[in-house]
Parts: C-alpha cells; sequence; structure tokens
C-alpha cells in the first residue's frame, strides 16, 4: 500500500493494483470498490490535468475553502460544503483556489454500481451546516474506510471498506433521508443548534460573526445566553469541541499530531499542542502514551 506525501497535515492511499483486480472479481466488491482516496487540508496549488481519462469516478468534498473544476468545456466553482463527481471516462480538471485553497476528501472509485452513485452530481451539491445536518458523522465514515484499509488488506477487511464506502456514498445520494434518519432529536433552541453548528464545522476555523450569522442574533446577545447556558463563550467552547475530538483521533487512531492539528483546522501544530495542553493539563503526545485505566 502506496502513501502519497504532499500536503502539510494530509493522509491518503493508494491501493495496490493486485487489490484493485481482487475487489473487481470478488461478488461483494465487484459492485463498489475505490483504487484511491485522501484528505489534503489548505491544500495550496493543488492541480490536476487528466487529458487521458481514467477508469474511475472522482468523488471531492469541499469541506473548507474553495476550489474549481472543469468538464466538458464548462467551468465550476467550488465553495465549503459542496461535493461533486467526476464521470469515469472524460477528461477533466480541478484545482485549489489561490487565496483560499480548499481542504477536501476524495475518493477515486469504480464498480458496476458505481454510475448510479455518481449520476447527476456533475455539478457542485450542497451539505450545509443545518441542525439536522450529519456532516461530522459523514466524516466519520470517510476515517473508518481509511483507517480500515490503512491497518490491513485481508478479503475481509476489503470487503468490509467497501460496505463502509456504500454506506458513505449512499449518505449523499440520498441526503434527506440520512439526515432525517439519525437517533439524534433536533433541537432547535438557540443554544442547542448553535452547539449542533459547531459540531458540525469542527475542522473549519469559525469567527463569533460567522456563529451570530448563523444564529440570527447579534453577537453581544448570542455571547450572552451561550455563556449563561453552558459557561463558555461560543469560541471556547468550539475549542473544547475540537480538544475532546482531537483525544477520540489520538486514542483511536494512528494518526501524526500535524495531522490531527489541521483535521481540526488548526494549520498551527504548536498551537494546537499549546491548545491541548492548556485544556487537558497533559500534551497531545503524553495524553496518547498515557496508562489507560
Amino acid at each position: 500500500m502506496k502513501l502519497k506525501d504532499g500536503f502539510s497535515g494530509e493522509h491518503s492511499l493508494v491501493l495496490p493494483q493486485m487489490i484493485v483486480k481482487l475487489m473487481e472479481n470478488d461478488p461483494m466488491t465487484s459492485a463498489l470498490h475505490l483504487t484511491d482516496l485522501g484528505y489534503y487540508p489548505k491544500a495550496a496549488h493543488h492541480f490536476r490535468e487528466r487529458v487521458r481519462p481514467i477508469d474511475q469516478y472522482v468523488f471531492i468534498y469541499c469541506a473548507d475553502g474553495c476550489g474549481w473544476y472543469e468538464l466538458n468545456g464548462r467551468h465550476f466553482d467550488v465553495y465549503a460544503d459542496q461535493f461533486f463527481i467526476l464521470p469515469a471516462g472524460a477528461p477533466h480538471k480541478y484545482g485549489a483556489d489561490e487565496n483560499n485553497p480548499w481542504t477536501i476528501y476524495w475518493i477515486h472509485f469504480g464498480g458496476t454500481m458505481a454510475q448510479h452513485y455518481a449520476a447527476h452530481n456533475i455539478s457542485p451539491v450542497s451539505l450545509n451546516p443545518g441542525v439536522t445536518s450529519r456532516i461530522k458523522k459523514r466524516n466519520e465514515l470517510f476515517e473508518e474506510i481509511y483507517n480500515t484499509l490503512n491497518s490491513s488488506m485481508t478479503l475481509e477487511s476489503l470487503r468490509y471498506a467497501m460496505g463502509v464506502l456504500h454506506h458513505y456514498l449512499s449518505t449523499l445520494a440520498f441526503l434527506n433521508e440520512y439526515r432525517m434518519s439519525g437517533p439524534e432529536k433536533f433541537d432547535t433552541s438557540i443554544v442547542k443548534s448553535v452547539i449542533h453548528f459547531l459540531s458540525e464545522n469542527i475542522e473549519k476555523r469559525l469567527t463569533l460573526k460567522d456563529i451570530s450569522d448563523f444564529s440570527g442574533f447579534s453577537v453581544s446577545y448570542l455571547s450572552a445566553i451561550f455563556k449563561a447556558e453552558t459557561g463558555y463563550s461560543p469560541l471556547t467552547y468550539f475549542n473544547l469541541l475540537k480538544i475532546r475530538h482531537a483525544c477520540d483521533l489520538l486514542e483511536n487512531t494512528d494518526m501524526k499530531l500535524n495531522q490531527i492539528s489541521f483535521k481540526l483546522g488548526i494549520t498551527d501544530p504548536f498551537y494546537f499542542s499549546r491548545l491541548f495542553t492548556k485544556i487537558m493539563g497533559m500534551s497531545p503526545k503524553a495524553y496518547r502514551t498515557r496508562p489507560k485505566t
């Protein structure tokens, strides 16, 4: 399994051709399988042009920043919380915005069912955070696929990962059904709606104005009611959510500290370490290596 190296904080992999052939011939994975996948945070100068088409569909989800792509002579701009799927067998090119480069999740996939997941997604599709959105849950599915394939290439692992891929792509193909089928009881109160919004945007850098704009209230009013109910300011609470997620990644993945930092929308790993230490009382490295009770 070949690991790529390019953008600070990235994690990505390319499956060996032998493994791809195995999945193409396996009855449980031939319907849908991937060949490559990855996560590129703040991918400055990212650019790809394929004059000679490839056999896979190309899925790109822009989690933050901006980018663009060209297909069949048409130009499309892509913004945060949008995804698109480029068809197999078609020349294309895409890249990050020069001033606000995108953070992307990407997958190359194929199989007899691939065209059905890719249908109607040539133009950018928005996944705007809201009270019923489940963006964080979807991103966790992506990480489950990655972690499974990165740790094992057994047939059972491949079948499981491709099963999760079905689920992942289904959350996009059937967006409304996915949003409304979650076990959460969605609360429309101001503070709980804002907390959900913060959780859905945990990989981004938000300002207090971004948060107040979502709530529909002024910065001063939102800050007052939020602190009255939670004991924290919105931005402090946002940092608490980020560090809680960092703890989960430290405990349950092999991601490097700089990868975790970028995954949380923090482009300075040293600042991430200081913030983690301030909140948890120990460094990220010490947290990962601490004795488990």
